[in-house]
C-alpha cells in the first residue's frame, strides 16, 4: 500500500517511520543477536524485503526521553513535545477481541472524555500515556428505571521515562469517580468503568 500511493506522488522516494529504540528492543534485536520478542505489532521487521522506497528511521536508536530532548533542542512547541504517545496500529490494540466500527466509535468518545478530565484537572503533563480500552464483555447495569447490557471499559494511565518500564498513575478516588460518572452518562454503550493498576512489567502499557 505504501508503494501504491507513493507511485501517485512525483518524486516520492522515502518512507519515514518514527521507530524508537524501545520498539527495536521489544520486537527484534538491533544488533542481530538473540532477543525475546515482546511485541508483534511494531513496524520493526514488518516491511517487505523488497520495496521501491528507501526507509528512513532517524529516531531508531533513541529512547522517548531522548527524542523529547532533541525536540527541545530543535525548538519545537512544548505541546508537541509533551504529547502522549499514540500507538502506530491505532485504536485496534485498545480494543481486545472483535474490532467493529461501533466499538471503536464508543472508544473514541470515552477516550475524549477521559483526556478532557485529565486536562481539566491539570494532570496531562504528569502522565506519560493515558487512554481507554474497551473490553470484549458486556455487563448488566441500571440507568434510571431500566436495565442496560453494555460494554465495560478500562482506564489506563502510566508514568514512565522511556517506555521500557512504567507505573500506574495514582489518581485520587474523587477523580476516578467523577470520570467514571461522566463516561457512563455521556458515552452510550458503556455502563461500567474500571481502572488498570498494572505496572510494566509484568503488563505492557497498551492492551494488545
Amino acid at each position: 500500500m505504501f508503494q501504491k500511493h507513493a507511485d501517485t506522488i512525483d518524486g516520492a522516494e522515502f518512507l519515514a517511520q518514527g521507530t524508537l529504540y524501545p520498539d527495536v528492543i521489544e520486537s527484534v534485536s538491533f544488533s542481530g543477536g538473540p532477543s525475546v520478542t515482546i511485541k508483534s505489532h511494531h513496524n520493526v521487521g514488518g516491511l517487505p524485503e523488497k520495496m521501491g522506497l528507501k526507509l528512513v528511521e532517524p529516531l531508531r536508536e533513541l529512547f522517548k526521553d531522548e527524542v523529547r530532548a532533541l525536540g527541545r533542542e530543535l525548538g519545537l512547541p512544548d505541546s508537541f513535545i509533551g504529547r502522549h504517545p499514540f500507538p502506530g496500529p491505532g485504536l485496534a490494540i485498545r480494543c481486545p477481541g472483535e474490532i467493529t466500527r461501533e466499538k471503536l466509535e464508543i472508544l473514541r468518545k470515552a477516550d475524549a472524555v477521559y483526556i478532557d478530565q485529565i486536562r481539566k484537572h491539570g494532570l496531562y503533563d504528569e502522565i506519560w500515556q493515558a487512554f481507554v480500552a474497551i473490553l470484549p464483555v458486556r455487563t448488566v447495569g441500571v440507568m434510571g428505571d431500566g436495565r442496560t447490557y453494555d460494554y465495560a471499559c478500562a482506564l489506563r494511565a502510566v508514568t514512565s521515562v522511556d517506555g521500557m518500564t512504567a507505573d500506574y498513575y495514582p489518581f485520587g478516588h474523587d477523580f476516578l469517580g467523577e470520570t467514571a460518572t461522566r463516561i457512563i452518562n455521556e458515552v452510550k454503550g458503556i455502563n461500567r468503568v474500571t481502572y488498570d493498576i498494572t505496572s510494566k512489567p509484568p503488563g505492557t502499557i497498551e492492551w494488545e
